[in-house]
């Protein structure tokens, strides 16, 4: 399962470094769950986040709505990411920790770090591509989140 995970993770997050925004759902089951929050946050069992889906159309209309609605200024993401680590693995499902770093150039300027933390996962096997997110909750460190957060984590 850690070879799926490690390709699974690459694979995400190339779709989202290489502006392939319409790709990102697909990663996730019907009914998934995604979040992006606050180390705090998260410690405190805050539900609140800065972003937050409770289906993959969900997911589906934030891309929609970046792509048709939202104006921001022009970015580039890379991701930078550890070794997924297995927590729990009862053969339905895996809980799965990944380290993560994105950095971030706006407009051709400088690359910055723009967001780091963890992204704690619920995996299922998916016959077809391997494994899919049910949820993923992508936990920032810092309490700052910048307000061009505007495409997925």
């Amino acid at each position: 399962m850690l070879d799926q995970l490690i390709t699974f993770n690459a694979d995400y997050a190339a779709a989202i470094d290489d502006g392939r925004l319409e790709d990102w759902p697909a990663y996730f089951i019907d009914d998934c769950f995604y979040r992006i929050t606050t180390a705090d946050n998260h410690a405190r069992g805050l539900p609140a986040g800065l972003v937050y889906a409770d289906s993959r159309q969900m997911l589906h209309d934030r891309v929609l709505s970046l792509r048709k609605a939202n104006v921001f200024e022009r970015q580039r993401y890379r991701h930078l990411l550890s070794l997924p680590r297995i927590r729990e693995d009862d053969g339905e499902v895996a809980r799965v920790e990944t380290g993560f770093a994105v950095l971030r150039t706006v407009r051709g300027g400088p690359t910055e770090i723009f967001a780091g933390g963890c992204y704690f996962d619920e995996v299922v096997r998916d016959g077809k591509s391997g494994v899919k997110l049910r949820k993923r909750d992508v936990v920032c460190d810092s309490p700052r989140i910048d307000t061009l957060l505007a495409i997925p984590l």
